[in-house]
């Protein structure tokens, strides 16, 4: 069916979009800034680059800079359940009727190639930009780049560099140093890096600045936040958000915005090793560093494994990480074209000597963990009908 994207909804306009590409072409999304730009002012932006802990430290910023009564938007995504979660105003998912409105803007201002080019993401981006008009800060997660995400269409301000390790390597590079060089040539004035696995994101780091030094004739600033152990996380959250909590204080203390531990208290965190009952958590963690934390959270435990993985993922690595926490493992069904195919997922397991089980039953004396994407965590949720706001 033909849609005429001058008048579809959002909804509609959406699902005429690609959701997942090959390639990039930057053009489309710099020039449709280029026409956006002329009609809005954006905040001071804070953008968000890594592969791992970018959601999480985003809200726990957004959710700070709210509390302390600034008017803030935080942008993420994917989202799990509805598509307002990756809009986050003031404390609150962004309403249908302020993305309506945002749409007829950008529909309005757009000619039609423009709005027939743009990708999924780029569109939604877009979106947000316009939503953050007049705002005192834009916290942006990037995609799955940096140099050339749409996210980096407008200048940052600040840039904050969360854990970096080998994911994406399709577009973004083989090694840790090409990942980290992709993303950190986002970077516009100054970044701050906070945790890192490899020594060598840090010394990439520099290369980066002067890279973008000869290149841009501009020098950027790097702040290298070290100590992990300052402050204390409410123990309702996972141990490691505490290394993410790390840099945002770092990034407050920028800011000049006085730390105040308590407003952290009440962060929402939707997804991220969360217990949504007493023998059940959800964590969208999907590569080998996210395993990586999250069997350090289930040390000395055995759970049922709920898993499912994209193909492009290293879901060997992944699993040989979780064993010694499985106790056994289901396969949740998902349709996607993505996605592994069971036949080789099930030969993986199999090779690692993991018990598969066919069926998903929760009983009340064992321990669940659903991982492996948000689309897995869409997928659990659906099947048990969990409502995050019941």
């Amino acid at each position: 069916m033909l849609v005429d994207l001058k008048k579809a909804n959002l909804e509609e306009f959406l699902k005429y979009k690609t959701l997942y590409y090959d390639k990039i072409d930057f053009s489309f999304v710099k020039s449709s800034w280029e026409k956006l730009s002329k009609k809005i002012k954006l905040p001071f932006v804070i953008h968000i680059v890594g592969t791992n802990g970018k959601g999480s430290t985003g809200r726990f910023l957004a959710h700070y800079l709210s509390k302390k009564e600034f008017k803030v938007l935080h942008y993420s995504s994917p989202h799990i359940m509805k598509f307002n979660e990756r809009i986050w105003i003031n404390g609150f998912d962004v309403s249908d009727e302020a993305l309506e409105t945002a749409h007829q803007f950008l529909q309005d201002l757009f000619e039609l190639e423009l709005l027939e080019k743009l990708t999924y993401f780029e569109y939604t981006t877009l979106l947000a930009f316009y939503l953050s008009k007049d705002f005192d800060y834009l916290v942006l997660e990037a995609g799955l780049g940096g140099e050339f995400d749409a996210t980096n269409v407008v200048e940052n301000n600040l840039s904050l560099i969360t854990t970096i390790g080998l994911d994406h390597m399709s577009f973004l590079g083989n090694t840790v140093e090409e990942i980290a060089s992709t993303k950190m040539r986002s970077v516009d004035n100054k970044m701050l890096i906070g945790y890192q696995v490899f020594p060598e994101v840090v010394q990439t780091a520099f290369k980066v600045k002067e890279q973008i030094l000869k290149e841009r004739n501009r020098s950027i600033e790097i702040i290298e936040v070290k100590d992990f152990e300052k402050y204390v996380i409410n123990n309702k959250f996972a141990s490691y958000l505490k290394r993410n909590l790390h840099l945002v204080i770092a990034c407050l203390n920028e800011l000049k915005i006085p730390i105040n531990l308590e407003l952290f208290d009440d962060v929402p965190l939707f997804g991220r090793c969360q217990k949504i009952a007493s023998n059940i958590t959800i964590d969208v963690g999907h590569n080998p560093l996210a395993a990586t934390v999250i069997a350090k959270e289930f040390e000395n435990k055995k759970i049922t494994l709920i898993y499912n993985s994209y193909a492009d993922k290293d879901y060997t690595e992944v699993l040989k990480i979780l064993k010694p926490i499985i106790k056994e493992l289901v396969i949740i069904e998902l349709d996607d074209k993505r996605v592994v195919q069971k036949e080789e997922l099930l030969k993986v397991i199999k090779q690692l000597n993991i018990t598969n089980i066919e069926t998903i039953k929760i009983e009340e004396n064992e321990e669940y963990l659903v991982f492996g994407s948000f689309l897995v965590v869409e997928k659990f949720l659906s099947l048990i009908g969990f409502n995050e706001n019941s």
